[in-house]
């Protein structure tokens, strides 16, 4: 894979770069939010580690411009734990990922290969699955031309379904969506959150949209893609599959 790393201190570039290329990663490095934004508009990457504080350009600028000229390259944002605006308009911007100063590089690997992985998925400011329409900028849901009102967490965690493109999301993604890194989650927190956005959407008609994959996460697709998806498929409180 093809890695570009923007960071404008010298040591998480150091205490980065060698551990890509060990795991047989390509990595550009740019040092200030103007190089990196060229770099990301000129080279095919397949992920961009972008800090968020940079100088001449910031790094939520970059993530915004990159975005608005079309570029779906997967981005994983690196943010100070107190910064939760920074991670919010990240989010909100369309970055794929974000970790929280300081990292380990294990966990940085992993996500970098998470992303990796999903290279090719679409990206758009306005997510349509089945009925279900989501415009991410303007913040707005309808379903059949209806609206649907949500409040900002479940509508946060309704575009981390919706941009898995019908792809499982695990219990541990949607905490780093939902919550601040200093926030102390309780264990049903992702359950009730779930239980809220299901409710809502079912509400103003659309039902059986998100459903609950066994030990794995959770799934949203239109109830005629989740017909066709077999016995991996599990209701609330089902522990037997779908046949």
């Amino acid at each position: 894979m093809h890695i570009l790393l923007v960071d404008d201190y010298e040591k998480t570039r150091e205490y980065v770069f060698e551990p890509l290329k060990r795991a047989g990663y390509s990595v550009d490095m740019a040092e200030d939010g103007e190089d990196g934004l060229q770099k990301g508009m000129t080279m095919d990457y397949d992920v961009i580690i972008l800090d968020v504080m940079l100088p001449k350009v910031d790094g939520v600028e970059v993530l915004r411009q990159l975005r608005a000229k079309g570029n779906e390259t997967h981005i994983l944002i690196l943010t100070a734990l107190t910064a939760v605006n920074e991670r919010v308009d990240g989010l909100r911007f369309g970055a794929d990922d974000y970790l929280i100063k300081p990292f380990a590089v294990a966990e940085l690997l992993a996500r970098v290969d998470a992303l990796g992985k999903r290279r090719g998925l679409p990206k758009a400011n306005v997510l349509t699955i089945g009925g279900l329409v989501i415009d991410v900028f303007g913040h707005t849901v309808t379903f059949e031309s209806r609206e649907v009102a949500l409040r900002p967490r479940e509508f946060t965690l309704l575009t981390c379904l919706a941009r898995s493109q019908g792809q499982v999301v695990s219990r541990d993604e949607i905490e780093r969506y939902l919550y601040d890194g200093a926030t102390e989650v309780q264990s049903n927190s992702v359950d009730s959150a779930i239980y809220r956005l299901r409710k809502d959407i079912s509400g103003a008609g659309a039902e059986n949209y998100i459903r609950t994959i066994h030990r794995r996460g959770y799934v949203l697709k239109a109830p005629l893609e989740l017909l066709c998806g077999g016995s991996l498929l599990v209701r609330e409180g089902d522990q037997s599959s779908v046949g």
